[in-house]
């Protein structure tokens, strides 16, 4: 079996075919229909943990790994590892309140690269950024609307790095786009980030010192 289709403890419902998500075959997403169901995006393990804990109690939440901008991808898989590591964690505690459920997108780094690298000399937050975040939300919003779900959202926005009215914005053009709506949540409000690194310790997380792509590390070791 390819390691991008190992099926771990937590509810993970991801079919590939060259790499590719084939949406027939994702059935019985487990959720509860007595919650508004959401899509997750979730860019790694720590991000996820207080959004995941927020949302959880009021919607039937599927977390979405879909990172194309994580162009190592020996971090991709540690990071993705890390994620369903939580998810295994989280749901073992709270079984009998709900359950979340994980959907692991396809790895197509050189999409996310052909749009970036003409915006390689960009300082961090400034346009390249905003094409990483374009994309990864574009996606989670399309899949959403394929799998009938009813709100698409982020945990990019429990960083204090990350601008979360750029998010809201683009949200609500592609709300425009699906038949899903952007639920709009700043989760690092509430002391969201602070409680993701509680967390983090709690699980035993692996906690990444940069945001993911090439041109980020190499900031990152220019000291930029």
């Amino acid at each position: 079996m390819d390691k991008a289709s190992e099926t771990s403890s937590c509810i993970t419902r991801s079919a590939y075919e060259e790499n590719r998500i084939i949406a027939d075959e994702m059935q019985g997403l487990v959720l509860n229909p007595q919650k508004p169901s959401v899509l997750l995006h979730a860019c790694c393990g720590p991000c996820a943990t207080s959004c995941v804990e927020r949302l959880a109690p009021d919607y039937a939440v599927t977390v979405y790994y879909y990172n194309p901008n994580i162009t190592d991808r020996e971090e991709y898989y540690l990071r993705r590892d890390t994620l369903k590591h939580f998810i295994d964690e989280f749901n073992r505690e709270n079984g009998d309140l709900y359950t979340v459920g994980f959907l692991e997108g396809a790895y197509e780094p050189e999409k996310f690269i052909e749009k970036a690298d003409p915006l390689r000399d960009e300082p961090e937050g400034g346009k390249r950024c905003d094409v990483c975040f374009a994309m990864r939300l574009k996606e989670t919003a399309r899949m959403a609307a394929r799998l009938e779900m009813q709100y698409f959202t982020t945990t990019m926005s429990v960083s204090p790095h990350k601008n979360y009215e750029k998010i809201k914005s683009l949200g609500s053009m592609l709300e425009e786009e699906v038949s899903a709506g952007f639920l709009d949540v700043d989760f690092k409000k509430q002391n969201g980030f602070g409680r993701s690194v509680e967390l983090s310790k709690k699980y035993g997380l692996y906690r990444q010192n940069f945001c993911g792509c090439e041109y980020a590390r190499a900031a990152m070791e220019l000291g930029k």
